[in-house]
């Protein structure tokens, strides 16, 4: 089933949770018949085997399945905690009247992380921000308390529009974050990064804040890769309009497409390469490319962390 599809069913039920289920139960199908078989829900109870070590706790079982050799996990082992965080300012709520903006992507793929965290009983918080920290829940595994976040995550997806303008504080809300937060988490980002540039270096302070309270940090860029990294766009005359300040300039795209793209590739490959200088993983999240990425880099993460 495609996922603008499974977005109609969600408009048509209003609910977060079914579609969280029908992406990650495709998401796990597609493990299945990828070179990851084997490395899905099982991982919960599972890591790979390390040569030299005791065989005695391999599954053999899952062995016959996957053709790879997992152990046994004790259950001290299986426990992460998770959280997501969610930029909630007025630029994520681009493209406007669109089948799909920032945020509506962000809220999709967090909701599908929950359901995966869920299915490894690992415990997920999530934390929303726009000029102040909107929400911030701590990390549980309960199943009341999932069914809060999908609530909480259902409202804030309707509540948000464009004709509020919320500026984006992403600094001081990673700030509080990495304070909030229980040490030794899990935090997954989602953040389209349109921030002052000239406020970086600070930018970086509040990551490295996240990392020196031993958190392990992923950031999704999420992006309109089509729209505001290709500056593909008509050739026409447009009025554009910055969507946190009400700001407006009139251009023709053609003009300014390949100093834009220049530009604008320039400032993401840098905090890229910042990001991998301070070991957090960065990773482009088209929002027209799907969820599956996501969920694939999330597992990758986990494979790490134990």
């Amino acid at each position: 089933m495609s996922e603008r599809i499974q977005r109609e069913k969600l408009a048509l039920f209003g609910n977060l949770e079914l579609l969280a289920k029908q992406v990650v139960e495709g998401f796990i199908t597609g493990l299945h018949k990828s070179p990851f078989h084997g490395f899905s829900v099982e991982f919960a109870e599972h890591r790979l085997y390390n040569k030299g070590e005791s065989t005695r706790h391999i599954d053999w079982k899952l062995y016959a399945r996957s053709e790879k050799l997992f152990t046994k996990k004790y259950e001290e082992e299986t426990n992460l905690r998770c959280q997501i965080v969610i930029d909630c300012s007025s630029s994520m709520l681009f493209p406007l009247n669109a089948d799909q903006t920032k945020l509506s992507f962000s809220v999709y793929a967090a909701a599908s992380l929950i359901e995966l965290l869920k299915k490894q009983r690992d415990a997920v918080g999530i934390s929303l921000f726009s000029d102040t920290l909107d929400l911030h829940t701590a990390a549980k595994s309960s199943i009341r308390h999932h069914r809060y976040l999908y609530s909480e995550l259902e409202k804030h997806l309707k509540t948000y529009t464009a004709s509020e303008k919320k500026s984006t504080s992403t600094i001081e809300t990673l700030h509080d974050i990495a304070e909030l937060t229980h040490q030794r988490s899990l935090v997954i980002i989602f953040s389209d990064l349109i921030d002052n540039p000239e406020r970086q270096d600070e930018f970086f302070q509040a990551l490295q804040h996240l990392k020196h309270n031993k958190h392990e940090v992923i950031v999704f860029h999420t992006i309109d890769k089509k729209l505001e990294l290709d500056f593909d766009l008509e050739n026409r005359p447009y009025n554009l309009v910055d969507m946190e300040t009400g700001e407006k300039i009139k251009l023709q795209p053609s003009q300014f497409k390949e100093e834009y793209k220049k530009a604008i590739d320039d400032y993401f490959k840098k905090i890229n390469m910042r990001c991998a200088d301070y070991q957090i993983d960065f990773m482009p999240a088209d929002i027209n490319a799907g969820y599956n990425d996501v969920l694939l880099k999330y597992l990758l993460k986990r494979q790490k962390l134990h």
